[in-house]
């Protein structure tokens, strides 16, 4: 196995980068007392939107450290340049139709903007982390303060560096792995309080095995919604060449339920964390205007509260929308492209004709499958949270659906490159023989 298409490199390469990530994770930053940021973490004073962002930064941000901005600010930029990708022509000229120069281009305007959001929210943080005392600066202006918010940008575009090394020369997707690892490093801190929150409570302790009952439950409804696919038969046209017969075997087309994987989840959680974060800090401000201070606190509070309904009827729907978009910029399920392709090598879908009717017809097969993967993923993410909040066993709540998903997710696409890899090298060895 070690020896499998470079894989031993790729996965020494992956642990190195990981190592370095969670070396960086704990390394301060200069001027900071955390422990007054982590009692209001722990407090839940700052609301759970710092709660959750210190989930995904494994910890990172409760501890102020170098690294406290993890991926986030290079996902939520990602998002958005897929966003103005599909919307601007100009941008989506570069992605679909100069080639290999087009996405570097863009690639290079991802990292410009990232490190822009990254200034903003590291002046944020460090206006609040002012407020509250945590940092020992004289004022905005003062070389700490510009120092902390600078070491936090540089650290931001390092583990954005980190990111893309890990997906170019390492095994799985490079933010991806960074978030699964944050979010698995936080577990034994989630298994201690719960321990102490059940302990001489029989009542909680079948609660708590409800909830382990529950999210089971959807670890295997992740797994099985991340491996199913529909079917498309094909019916190739037999081609002779001199004595021999080509094609006439029947193939079929996989269109995955959920195209997307866990993308549309961490795009989802970035979509609604990155206003949440600001509305909360912003709350903190002392705000003159009583009708804006009202708008901020109703915003804040009710409408993108994680522990409120209309919070979890947006995160329902934002997944839903994102699988539907993804599902509309990934280059193998273009209906239209698809159907060229299969009329040119004279493939075509039984009782279908080649052209425009094939088009239509994969066309409905890819709305209806992309519907029902897009809501099964939807409702996945919410059953756990609800029942955590029925069983009220709230430090388990950090690890939640939005976790699970990303954390299975991920797992199952680092194996399925591992298993490629491992394809690969059977390749290789019948070609040598």
């Amino acid at each position: 196995m070690w020896q499998v298409s470079g894989l031993k490199e790729k996965l020494i390469f992956t642990f190195l980068m990981i190592a370095l990530f969670r070396f960086g994770a704990h390394i301060p930053l200069y001027g900071i007392n955390p422990e007054i940021f982590q009692q209001i973490i722990q407090s839940g004073a700052g609301g759970n939107i710092i709660g959750f962002l210190d989930l995904f930064s494994g910890g990172a941000l409760g501890r102020v450290s170098i690294f406290a901005l993890g991926i986030g600010p290079y996902i939520t930029t990602s998002i958005i340049m897929q966003l103005l990708a599909s919307a601007v022509p100009a941008l989506e000229r570069l992605q679909k139709e100069e080639g290999e120069e087009g996405r570097r281009r863009l690639s290079q305007y991802t990292r410009r903007i990232t490190a822009v959001l990254a200034l903003f929210q590291s002046f944020v943080l460090m206006a609040y982390l002012v407020k509250i005392n945590a940092l020992q600066a004289s004022g905005y202006m003062s070389l700490t303060f510009w120092g902390a918010v600078f070491t936090l940008v540089t650290g931001s575009v390092f583990v954005m560096w980190m990111a893309e090394l890990i997906t170019e020369r390492g095994i799985g997707n490079g933010g991806s792995i960074l978030i699964f690892i944050g979010i698995i490093s936080g577990i034994p801190f989630y298994i201690t309080r719960t321990g102490e929150l059940v302990a001489g409570q029989p009542g909680m302790q079948l609660a708590l095995l409800f909830l382990l009952a529950i999210f089971l439950a959807t670890i295997v409804a992740i797994v099985i919604m991340q491996e199913s696919m529909r079917k498309v038969v094909i019916v190739n046209a037999r081609r002779q060449v001199g004595n021999k017969v080509y094609g006439g075997v029947n193939t079929y087309i996989p269109f995955k339920l959920n195209p997307g994987g866990v993308m549309p989840i961490i795009f989802a959680v970035a979509i609604l964390l990155f206003p949440s974060t600001v509305l909360s800090l912003a709350g903190q401000a002392p705000i003159p205007n009583e009708f804006l201070r009202k708008t901020i606190d109703f915003l804040s509070t009710t409408l993108l509260n994680p522990d409120g309904i209309t919070y979890y009827l947006l995160y329902f729907s934002l997944i839903v929308a994102l699988t539907f978009f993804y599902a509309s910029i990934m280059p193998n399920m273009q209906p239209k492209d698809i159907a060229q392709n299969l009329k040119k090598y004279g493939s075509s879908i039984p009782g279908i004709k080649p052209g425009k009717p094939t088009a239509d017809a994969l066309e409905k097969i890819l709305s209806r499958t992309t519907f029902i993967g897009a809501v099964g993923l939807g409702t996945i993410a919410l059953v756990p949270g609800i029942t955590t909040s029925i069983t009220n066993i709230t430090p388990l709540q950090g690890i939640g659906a939005t976790a699970l998903i990303i954390m299975v997710g991920v797992a199952l696409d680092f194996i399925n490159q591992i298993k490629t890899h491992l394809l690969a090298r059977q390749y290789e060895g019948f070609l040598k023989q």
